[in-house]
C-alpha cells in the first residue's frame, strides 16, 4: 500500500478528505506530506510547519481527529510508543530535564507573549463568564483564584510556578496579601520583579524540590496554577508532600491543571519537541493518588470550555499582531515556521478543550485534619 492511500484512507475515518474543499478537509500541497504524514503526528505537525499542507480551519479538523479516536490509530501509536517507554524506563521530569520546557518555551522574549496575552499575562485558561473579552475574562479568573483561596490582607501566599506575575501583581495590589512567587525561568522572574515592583511580592528563581532550602517558611495560602503539567506522574507526590510541608496547618491550596481524560504518561509527540517538552497532562486518579492521606478535596470544578475561547482569544491576537511579533529582534526568528507552529499548536489545543478530551480542573484542598467547618464555595446559594 502507498503511503498516499495509507494517508487518505486514514483520515477518511475521520471525515476528513485530501484536498477536499470542507473547512476540515486537507489541501496537499506537496506530495512529501503523505510520506511525512505516515510518521504519526510528529510528521504531521512537522510537515503542517513547512507548508506541505494548508486547512481552512485546524480545530476543525482536530475536533474531528479527536472525536474519531484517530489518535489510537497505528499511525499514530508509532511516536508514542517510544515517549511512553521513555517516560517508564527514566525520570522526564528531573531537575535538569524540567529546564527544558523553560529554554524552549517560557524564555522566549517576553514581547511575543504580550503580543497576544491579557495585561495580566496569563498564560492559562481565562473564565469568559458573560464576557468576550478577554481582559474581563483574565480579572474574572484572577478574582477566582483569590475568592476560592479566601485570600485577606493578612495572608502569605505561595505561588508555585508564578509565570510572569500576574497573579501576584493582582492579588497583592486588590486583596493586600504578601506574595512569594517561583519560577524556573529567569526571564519570567526578571519580568516579575520589575512588573510587581512596589508591591509586597517576592519573586525566587527555584526548582519546587528546592523550596525547604529558598524558603523555610510557612504559608497560609498556596497556589500552584499551570505549573503541575511540567512535573510528571512520578514526581506528583513529592510535590504534594512539599506543599504540605509549607501550608499552614489552617490553609488552603488550589491547584489550577489542565485534565486529561485518559491516563497516560507522555504527551503527543509533537507538542512534546516543538512546546512543551517532558511534559503530561494529569488525570483525575494520579491526582487523587498524589493527595491520598496528605490533603482534603474540597471543591474540584471544571472550565475546560472556557479554555477553548481563551485558546481562540489568544490566536486571534497572535495573527491580528503577527507583523509586530516578526518585527521584533530576538534571539529566536519568528518566522513563517513559527507562525505556523504556534497556530498549529494553538487550535489542535483549543479542538482538544472543544470535545472535551482535555479538561480544566480548580481543586482547592486542605490539609487532612486541620480544617474544623465546610468549605465555604460549598455553601453558595443560586
Amino acid at each position: 500500500m502507498s503511503f498516499k492511500h495509507l494517508i487518505t484512507n486514514t483520515f477518511a475515518a475521520a471525515g476528513v478528505r485530501i484536498d477536499g474543499d470542507r473547512p476540515w478537509d486537507i489541501r496537499v500541497n506537496t506530495d512529501r506530506f503523505f510520506q511525512r504524514a505516515a510518521r504519526g503526528p510528529l510528521g504531521l505537525g512537522e510537515s503542517y510547519m513547512d507548508g506541505d499542507w494548508d486547512v481552512e480551519s485546524l480545530d476543525a479538523l482536530f475536533r474531528n481527529i479527536i472525536s474519531s479516536d484517530l489518535a489510537g490509530s497505528a499511525i499514530s501509536k508509532i511516536n508514542m510508543i517510544r515517549l511512553a517507554l521513555r517516560a517508564r524506563l527514566s525520570n522526564l521530569q528531573t531537575r535538569k530535564r524540567s529546564r527544558a520546557v523553560v529554554e524552549t518555551h517560557y524564555d522566549l522574549d517576553h514581547r511575543m507573549y504580550e503580543k497576544f496575552l491579557g495585561p495580566y499575562n496569563q498564560y492559562t485558561c481565562c473564565f469568559f463568564d458573560g464576557t468576550d473579552d478577554l481582559e474581563e475574562a483574565e480579572i474574572i479568573k484572577l478574582e477566582m483564584l483569590c475568592n476560592k483561596l479566601e485570600i485577606t490582607a493578612t495572608d502569605k501566599v505561595l505561588d508555585i510556578g508564578c509565570g510572569w506575575g500576574g497573579f501576584a501583581k493582582y492579588a497583592a495590589s486588590h486583596h493586600g496579601c504578601e506574595i512569594t512567587g517561583i519560577t524556573l525561568s529567569k526571564e519570567q522572574a526578571a519580568y516579575a520583579r520589575e512588573y510587581t515592583a512596589g508591591l509586597p511580592v517576592e519573586i525566587i528563581v527555584s526548582d519546587y524540590r528546592d523550596l525547604s532550602v529558598s524558603l523555610g517558611r510557612k504559608f497560609d495560602k498556596i497556589l500552584i496554577c499551570g505549573m503541575i503539567e511540567h512535573v510528571g506522574y512520578k514526581n506528583y507526590r513529592k510535590l504534594m508532600k512539599i506543599v504540605s510541608g509549607f501550608l499552614q496547618d489552617r490553609g488552603l491550596v488550589l491547584l489550577h491543571t489542565i485534565g486529561n481524560t485518559q491516563e497516560t504518561s507522555v504527551t503527543d509527540p509533537w507538542i512534546e519537541k516543538y512546546i512543551f517538552r517532558n511534559s503530561m497532562i494529569p488525570s483525575m486518579r494520579q491526582l487523587i493518588g498524589a493527595c491520598r492521606g496528605l490533603f482534603v478535596m474540597h471543591d474540584w470544578e471544571n472550565y475546560g470550555h472556557y479554555y477553548s475561547k481563551t485558546l481562540s482569544a489568544w490566536q486571534q491576537n497572535f495573527e491580528r499582531n503577527w507583523d509586530a511579533i516578526k518585527a521584533l529582534q530576538s534571539k529566536r526568528a519568528f518566522d513563517e515556521r513559527f507562525r505556523r507552529m504556534w497556530n498549529y499548536y494553538l487550535l489542535a489545543s483549543k479542538a482538544a478543550f472543544d470535545v472535551e478530551s482535555l479538561l480544566l480542573w480548580q481543586i482547592v484542598m486542605s490539609k487532612v485534619g486541620c480544617r474544623d467547618a465546610v468549605y465555604g464555595r460549598v455553601n453558595l446559594r443560586y
